[in-house]
């Protein structure tokens, strides 16, 4: 009993996700680099200056109204892109503890490794799991 509660407190301390300037902590190790652009975006990097995830709010122009808000999450060096509705998620006050959250689900989906790194089978299953591919979809909308 006691070594699966050890083992089930070290898995749920293994998703400490900290955000301090521009320094990204997982399990209290610096593993990125974060800058935010703007209010809707922003970027991840590895210590050596390469991009791993560019982050986008997108409000369709409806900046008062959220109920059609999505982010898409691009995965730059696996080319892979995606696009939720799934915003909740991530919704905290202010963008930092916002994107804290994005890091700690990418992370508990094993998404990203706790170096940071992003593992390309669960980038596979996330993609197929939360793609809403909507900019396609908008525009079949648009035109039928």
């Amino acid at each position: 009993m006691s070594l699966f509660f050890t083992l089930f407190i070290e898995h749920t301390q293994a998703q400490t996700v900290e955000i301090k300037n521009q320094d990204v902590f997982i399990n209290g190790k610096n593993v990125l680099k974060f800058e935010k652009i703007n209010l809707g975006q922003s970027s991840f990097f590895t210590l050596d200056h390469k991009e791993v995830l560019f982050y986008k709010l997108h409000d369709n122009g409806t900046s008062e109204y959220s109920g059609d808000d999505y982010m898409s999450l691009n995965f730059i060096q696996e080319k892979v892109k995606v696009e939720t509705t799934d915003v909740s998620r991530i919704v905290a006050p202010g963008m930092r503890k916002s994107m804290q959250k994005l890091i700690k689900w990418l992370v508990k989906d094993e998404v990203m490794n706790t170096d940071g790194t992003i593992n390309s089978d669960k980038l596979a299953i996330f993609l197929q799991k939360y793609n809403e591919d909507i900019i396609s979809k908008q525009h079949y909308h648009q035109h039928h």
